[in-house]
């Protein structure tokens, strides 16, 4: 398995434009015709580094897949909690539901938006607003 390893990779290294110097040497010393006790002693000490350096590549790719899949679920979460806020503007009918687009002018549903976000948590008002609203989303999941 050793020699097949090798062999597989120093048909890489041969493909590489531009080899560092240890694989220039391993690629050297492993096409010899005759090769030294001292010289089968750095062969394997390069092959060590190059088995070494492939692990840590892959060690690498391994750690940034995981990087990139945290980062795709977040977006996805994020997402998905946007999604869901578009939905209420077509349940509450300001949304065509079919195009997405306001079936009220732009500004003035950022001005009602702008509006709600001015009024202070504890006003009564805001209670009245989400019966109101809980109501309408139970009746659309009953719907589904």
């Amino acid at each position: 398995m050793k020699d097949e390893w090798l062999t597989n990779r120093l048909a890489y290294l041969k493909g590489l434009k531009s080899p560092n110097d240890q694989q220039r040497l391993l690629i050297l010393l492993t096409e010899k015709s005759e090769q030294s006790k001292e010289d089968s002693r750095k062969i394997n000490a390069l092959v060590s580094a190059e088995k070494a350096a492939e692990r840590a590549l892959k060690a690498r790719a391994h750690a940034a897949r995981i990087v990139s899949a945290d980062k795709v679920a977040i977006r996805k979460a994020r997402d998905h909690e946007l999604y869901q806020v578009a939905g209420l503007l077509s349940v509450a009918g300001l949304v065509d539901k079919l195009t997405g687009k306001p079936l009220t002018d732009r500004g003035e549903l950022l001005g009602a938006l702008l509006g709600l976000a001015k009024v202070p948590a504890d006003d009564p008002r805001r209670a009245d607003w989400k019966r109101a609203g809980d109501s309408l989303i139970a009746a659309s999941e009953q719907k589904k």
